[in-house]
Order: C-alpha cells, then structure tokens, then sequence
C-alpha cells in the first residue's frame, strides 16, 4: 500500500483515539484513514476538510478546537464510507476527492472473467500481467524519449545542421523509438490473442455477476441476506477449483458407411 510508507493511521469517528490520532498525524505528517463515515462531515474535521488554516510565521497551523496544531505538508487525509448511495452537500464535493468504488454488473463481470482465467489458465493471466507491465514500460521510455529530444534541441546552440553530436543523438533516439513501437505492437497482438481465449470463460463470469447482484436485491427483503463482495469471490473460487472446466469437445463426425 502506497500510504503504508507514509505511516497510514487507521482510525473511525467515536473511537477514543480518533481525536488523539488525527492531532498527532496531522503534526508528524502521517495519512490517516477515517473509516465508516456518514453523509455528514465531524465538526472536528471541518477546518481540515474545508482547508481552515492559519499562517504563523513560514507555517500554517489548523485549529482543532481549543489547540492550534502545525499542519505537515506530507499529511493526508482519506475517509471511507459504507453507504451504497451517500449524499454529500454541495460544499462537501467541491473540498473533497470524491471516489465511487461501488462495483458495477460489467466491472464485476470482468473481475470474475479475470478470476476465472487466473484459476484455470494461469499461464493466460501470468502472460497478460506481464503484457500489461510492458506496455506502460513502453509508454514511459517513448515519454522519456520525447522530452530528451526537447531538450537537446532546446539547447541546441548554433546551425543545428552542423551539430553532429546532436544529429547522431536525434538518430539514435529515433531508432530506438521505432524499436519501441514496433515491441508496442507486437504486445498488442499478443493481448489481442490472449483476449480471444479468455473469452471463452466470459459466461462464467457473465452468471457469477448476475448471481451476485440477485444476492444483493435480496438485502431489500431483510439485511440478514446482505453478502459482502469479498465473501462472494470466495465461494465462488473455492466453485472454480471443486470442478474442471473444460471446452466443449466436438462430435466426432460419423464415417459414411461402405455399401456392401
């Protein structure tokens, strides 16, 4: 977890430390998660949220009740909520980063298809990991290629006609660019295949996802019926690896009979 280096503080609103906690990441810079929040923002995290700061001397303090607390520029705050559909006020949405990870029928279907090839090829799901890593290793190195040739010819002083360092420069990073797209494209043919393979587990997932969501639709008759989305990929893993999947094997055509 990329806030685990940070010194992320796992906390929610009404637990004793909570206030303790928040006070001390703020000041030592650390990022803190608040989970279970409500529809309403705690009166102790509005001048946080709302960005309330004061400017003493070269820093910038937030008061938090009676204390004035320095506010680290390293600090970072996450909240999380477990309603389905929150309603934020107008001013709430325009102080915070607000992100929707509620799954959706054809993202959880392509999560289960995922799953599936994962189980039952893994080689197919190693391969396509790796194509995906190439693929942005790809992208970075073109990036990195487009802004060194700025900055040569940015710097470039004189006819640049008669700057042979610079010509064999322009040269060498133009065929290494043409290295890459060439790689680029061979990758995407690559995926391309694999993708047609993996189709043929998309029924599997396609049911898995509808299952799920009939599941959730029974939560409106009592919450005794409310199933948790890591629960589900559980049993319907723990489904994958109790049976063999297997294409479907063709019928052997039947051999015209010799007449006697």
């Amino acid at each position: 977890n990329k806030e685990s280096e940070n010194g992320l503080q796992v906390t929610r609103m009404g637990h004793s430390k909570m206030l303790n906690t928040f006070e001390v990441s703020i000041d030592q810079g650390k990022s803190v998660l608040i989970e279970n929040m409500g529809e309403t923002i705690d009166a102790v995290l509005g001048p946080v949220v709302s960005r309330n700061t004061i400017k003493r001397g070269n820093k910038r303090v937030v008061k938090l009740g009676d204390k004035e607390i320095v506010l680290s520029n390293n600090f970072r705050l996450f909240m999380q909520t477990k309603l389905s559909n929150p309603h934020y006020q107008p001013e709430v949405q325009a102080e915070c980063t607000i992100i929707n990870f509620t799954v959706t029928e054809d993202g959880l279907e392509d999560q289960l298809l995922f799953l599936v090839v994962k189980l039952e090829r893994p080689d197919l799901a190693r391969k396509k990991s790796e194509l995906i890593q190439q693929q942005n290793e790809f992208k970075v190195t073109l990036a990195q290629l487009e802004a060194l040739l700025l900055e040569k010819l940015a710097n470039a002083e004189g006819d640049i006609l008669d700057d042979t360092e610079l010509i064999l420069s322009l040269e060498e990073a133009k065929k290494t660019s043409d290295e890459v797209k060439e790689k680029v494209v061979i990758a995407q043919d690559t995926e391309m295949k694999i993708n047609e393979t993996s189709e043929f587990y998309r029924p599997t997932g396609s049911r898995g996802s509808l299952l799920f969501f009939l599941l959730m639709d029974l939560c409106k008759m009592h919450t005794f019926y409310k199933y948790s989305l890591d629960a589900f990929v559980m049993v319907v893993t723990r489904g994958v690896n109790s049976v063999s999947l297997r294409k479907p094997k063709e019928v052997p055509k039947e051999e015209p009979k010799e007449e006697a």
